[in-house]
């Protein structure tokens, strides 16, 4: 935002105008016109110091602007006429002044996300019950449309690994169901509804 500023740590004890760049770009292609750029062919020959340039502004001091005037009525008249060939309207702006010094109360920082192994310490522990009548019933389903072999291939595959056993030669689908925890028939039931 543009304004009259007061800011020790950028600019020492110096009075600067923070010029928005975009701000003051518009005023000069609305009322200029010459495609120049407005801080190097009008500001700067006008006597202006630029203090500090960066992206979308610049600071600014300079007679009529920071320097022989007074604080308590500053108005940027004499960088609108700069920039734009017309005399400004005499509207004041206040002084923003900022303290950056080593007193000023630090912010706040907020605390760091806790990280993915620090969720799964929080998070509870899956119930170890066995797969639920629901889970039964709808594995029962899948089944019917995935055929025996697809369903075989995939038990076989979620048990690996726990203390589940693979399912046996004559043991009938229901058993090998009933056989499971719930966190198995889950995979199951991922495993067989997927494509």
């Amino acid at each position: 935002m543009s304004g009259f500023t007061r800011d020790t740590k950028r600019y020492g004890d110096k009075l600067v105008y923070e010029a928005l760049g975009s701000k003051w770009r518009r005023y000069h292609d609305t009322h200029c016109r010459c495609g120049l750029n407005w801080v190097t062919e009008h500001a700067e020959p006008a006597g202006f110091t630029v203090v500090r340039s960066g992206t979308g502004w610049v600071a600014l001091i300079g007679p009529g602007l920071t320097e022989d005037v007074d604080e308590s009525a500053l108005t940027t008249d004499a960088l609108w006429e700069a920039v734009t060939g017309k005399p400004g309207l005499g509207w004041p702006e206040p002084v923003k002044v900022i303290d950056r010094g080593e007193a000023t109360p630090a912010i706040p920082q907020r605390p760091a996300p806790p990280t993915a192994a620090k969720r799964r310490e929080r998070r509870p522990e899956a119930e170890p019950g066995p797969a639920t009548d629901k889970q039964v019933k709808y594995l029962t389903t899948l089944v019917g449309r995935v055929g025996r072999e697809r369903f075989d291939t995939a038990y076989n595959a979620v048990v690996h690994g726990t203390e589940i056993a693979p399912r046996g030669a004559d043991e009938r689908t229901g058993q090998a169901l009933r056989r499971l925890s719930r966190a198995a028939a889950r995979k199951l039931i991922t495993a067989l509804a997927g494509p």
